[in-house]
């Protein structure tokens, strides 16, 4: 059947070939945007003149002498007629246009009997001829893979598709003019590491062929940017893509856009002052408020953000001291809240995994879990209130960790310390673990100032959108056609 469709759109092709006419022109007339004329119907209609529009053939009605179509371009929609005496070439218009071409017309606006906004075409060209149709049935298509796979066509016939990647483009583009305006630097780091670092992940592994030498793909952007604040940058931040060579769900996607940000001479505190403003800034520019929707819970983003205590709330849910306890007791709980604990996890990822099950999820609405034990962040900065934990926060809502900021660790003994823990977590099977990255540490020791740290994915955006992370992503990876 679709081969069948395919030979007719060829044949229709080869006529327009023959007739002397490229359906593929390199230059096309147009003289304003669909959306404009639509918005400005009342008066460009009154001028009589001709106006040439551009745009894709969204339906197609053959009436006899009449032809309807509703041609679309990335502005808005607008009906086509074409009249026989009117239209030059009528029949041979009628007998080659097809649902999903690109067309070119020229003519006069008016109002249907209906009042409908149209444009009496009296010339008309294809520009680009469409070999397969265009769906008919595509908001029910319920394999959402394959509309992930041909997410061009999910963007052709559906609007709001269209729209989130409209969202999302004010989302970063808020984010990077306020971190300008407050003084940062926006930079590029290298995406090939010969030592991944900065996050608990399992890295892709490439080869140069240059240096004839393995790499890995970053997984964060945190340790050259700390080198920078040792250089003598003081406000820097990189908005990049990153790697996680880890497990697809609603929030995780293996490459991924990431902002992170490092500040001299401030701490935790400040930082999440910081970064209160400037979630509240950015919700409201992309969203147009700061309430939102998620799950069917209304979520209100415009209140001030309470400090929740991470200690306090895993006791509360486990009626266990994530501090005091030993690794067996965290491995038992773990075990009998059915999370299938590897042997090899230490005491830090056993801490996080049972908060992630039974702490994490009843955040709701947007507040800071400060304050997490220093086995869990390897990169924090103690408190000195209190040397078993980390002046660390998560901006969180929805359930789920929106951010992660420190008070960044510039002991380089410290620094070293930690590192040597996690190589023999990695020892005992702990994929993810920490590797000692060597020229970060000896960067330390040149000397690095106090300062906050704070990166964020674009997993905040598909919270406000309300989606999986993978639909707010253009083209998102998924397996390939056997």
């Amino acid at each position: 059947m679709l081969e069948d469709l395919i030979k007719e759109r060829l044949r229709k092709l080869s006529l327009i070939k023959k007739s002397g006419a490229n359906p593929y022109p390199v230059k096309v007339k147009r003289d304003v945007s669909i959306g404009k004329v639509v918005a400005d119907f009342s008066k460009l209609s009154k001028s009589k003149k001709n106006l040439s529009l551009t745009g894709r053939v969204m339906s197609f009605r053959n009436q006899g002498g009449l032809i309807f179509c509703d041609l679309e371009d990335s502005s808005g929609r607008i009906q086509i007629v074409f009249r026989k005496g009117i239209t030059g070439n009528f029949n041979f218009l009628k007998g080659v246009i097809d649902r999903g071409d690109f067309l070119s017309v020229t003519g006069v606006l008016f109002l249907t009997k209906k009042r409908e906004k149209s444009l009496e075409a009296k010339s008309a060209q294809i520009i680009s001829k469409s070999l397969r149709p265009l769906p008919i049935e595509w908001f029910g298509l319920e394999d959402k893979e394959e509309k992930l796979r041909r997410r061009y066509l999910d963007f052709v016939l559906n609007k709001e598709s269209r729209e989130i990647f409209k969202r999302k483009a004010i989302f970063w583009s808020t984010i990077r003019e306020i971190l300008i305006k407050e003084g940062f630097l926006e930079v590029e780091t290298p995406v090939f590491e010969s030592v991944p670092g900065g996050a608990d992940a399992e890295p892709f592994k490439t080869h140069y062929n240059a240096l004839d030498t393995d790499f890995f793909l970053r997984i964060s952007l945190e340790l050259p940017l700390k080198k920078l604040l040792i250089g003598g940058f003081e406000k820097v931040f990189e908005i990049g893509r990153i790697f996680r060579n880890e497990g697809i769900d609603r929030e995780h996607l293996q490459d991924y856009t990431q902002l992170e940000f490092y500040w001299a001479y401030r701490d935790y505190n400040d930082c999440m002052k910081f970064i209160e403003k400037l979630y509240k800034a950015t919700i409201k520019k992309t969203i147009g408020a700061l309430t939102t929707t998620f799950q069917g819970k209304k979520i209100n983003w415009g209140k001030r953000w309470p400090r929740v205590d991470f200690t306090r709330e895993f006791i509360k849910a486990n009626n266990l001291d994530p501090i005091l306890a030993t690794r067996e007791e965290l491995f038992k709980k773990a075990e009998t809240l059915d999370l299938n604990p590897q042997k090899g996890l230490g005491k830090g990822r056993l801490i996080d995994l049972i908060y992630k099950k039974t702490v994490r999820p009843n955040l709701i609405q947007p507040c800071f879990l400060v304050d997490l034990p220093v086995e869990a962040v390897p990169l924090a900065k103690r408190s000195t209130d209190n040397p078993n934990v980390v002046e660390c926060f998560h901006p969180i809502a929805c359930g789920t960790e929106l951010g992660t900021g420190y008070s960044e660790l510039n002991d380089p003994i410290d620094q070293r310390a930690r590192f040597e823990e996690q190589m023999k977590l990695r020892k005992a099977g702990d994929k993810e673990a920490q590797r000692l990255d060597e020229e970060f540490v000896e960067a330390l020791e040149y000397g690095m100032p106090p300062a906050a740290g704070f990166g964020v994915s674009e997993r905040l955006f598909s919270i406000l959108m309300d989606k999986p992370v993978r639909e707010t992503v253009v083209f998102p990876q998924v397996r390939p056609k056997k």
